[in-house]
């Protein structure tokens, strides 16, 4: 059967990025006999400059017939202004997110030999970094009822978000995390504030007893995050499957994508329950650099590795891309982001290519 992706190329570098995804694609189609057909499709700033909303029931309906989608970058400051009922990165990214079901968020943090002098940290500390953060995407402060700021009677303004967990919802985001834990080193480390939430307490207990109840054979403990958010930067190592809430998430995947030297290396996958999902490079749309090829493509590329190993279930040509990008980073070749002193820079289509090569060599 025929693998059908939404493409999405969005705003901003969106569209340098994905245009190199889909070369790969294609090449994975024409020379590997993969089965996959796709269509493009506006969402963001870009779609609310054409159709008035960031996210159009066109785009909507064909992201939900598709068996994938793969989502470039949105949003920018000339859209900074609008509404907030239409920004894009409120309404195209957390609509998306919530009329797909996508309530798991999977972000590696992965360091290449080739790259552990980009890091951050010391390179003792930076190699061998490989963790998998798993965050709950559909939910907690970001979802939660009530919300909103309203005025005092004393004239004091007040704004309010709710933070709300079902056990349900933490039920399957922990599976989420042991299925992948049982693929890696065994281990997950719960992240939460069960000292002082009682949303925490309820996360800690639920994920205790999944663990214990389905998964003895995974080893199970928990962080509370402002220690887990010093010992990514202490000791990363330690970490191997990282599963938390949604806010917890969004911050601490971020820190441990500057681990790795460069946001622009970073996939990440959204996924669903049927196993459909949301491909998307961790980065921001970068409009200082949109269109003049000095993007770094390989979070894309890698994204659509990701696409294919999770909801497309190729997991050999997955593997093949991510040979491919560690073959080109191996054989020096740079984007400006992660070009080192001395090293030259190549622009956004070339490493497109230079991928490429390396899948058919």
């Amino acid at each position: 059967m025929t693998h059908k992706l939404a493409v999405l190329p969005g705003d901003g570098i969106g569209p340098d990025i994905v245009r190199e995804a889909c070369k790969v694609l294609e090449v994975l189609r024409a020379d590997f006999g993969l089965d996959v057909a796709w269509e493009e499709a506006p969402v963001g700033g870009t779609a609310y400059d054409q159709t008035g909303h960031p996210l159009p029931d066109t785009t909507l309906e064909l992201a939900k017939s598709a068996d994938a989608v793969l989502l470039g970058a949105v949003g920018g400051p000339q859209w900074d202004n609008l509404d907030y009922t239409l920004r894009p990165e409120r309404v195209a990214l957390l609509g998306l997110r919530k009329e797909l079901d996508l309530f798991a968020n999977l972000r590696p943090a992965k360091v290449f030999p080739e790259l552990v002098d980009a890091s951050a940290l010391r390179p003792e500390v930076a190699e061998g970094i490989d963790i998998m953060v798993v965050r709950e995407l559909t939910s907690g402060i970001y979802f939660g009822e009530p919300r909103g700021v309203e005025e005092l009677p004393d004239g004091r303004r007040k704004g309010l978000n709710s933070l709300v967990y079902t056990s349900d919802e933490i039920e399957r985001i922990a599976r989420v995390a042991f299925e992948i834990a049982r693929k890696r080193s065994g281990r997950v480390c719960s992240v939460d504030k069960a000292n002082v939430l009682e949303v925490s307490q309820l996360w800690r207990d639920v994920v205790s007893h999944v663990g214990q109840r389905e998964f003895p054979d995974v080893e199970l403990s928990h962080m509370y995050v402002d220690n887990a958010a010093m010992q990514l930067v202490r000791d990363p190592k330690q970490f191997d499957v990282m599963v938390t809430t949604n806010m917890f998430g969004d911050i601490l995947s971020d820190e441990a994508s500057m681990l790795t030297g460069s946001i622009g290396l970073l996939p990440s996958a959204s996924l669903s329950a049927e196993g459909a999902g949301m491909y998307e490079p961790i980065h921001g749309s970068a409009p200082d650099i949109a269109g003049i090829g000095k993007a770094n493509p390989l979070a894309t590329i890698l994204s659509t590795a990701m696409m294919l190993r999770y909801s497309l279930d190729e997991i050999e040509l997955a593997d093949r891309i991510e040979r491919a990008v560690g073959q080109v980073l191996a054989d020096g070749l740079r984007t400006p982001d992660i070009a080192g002193e001395g090293e030259r820079a190549i622009g956004t289509a070339e490493m497109g290519d230079a991928v490429v090569a390396a899948l058919r060599g």
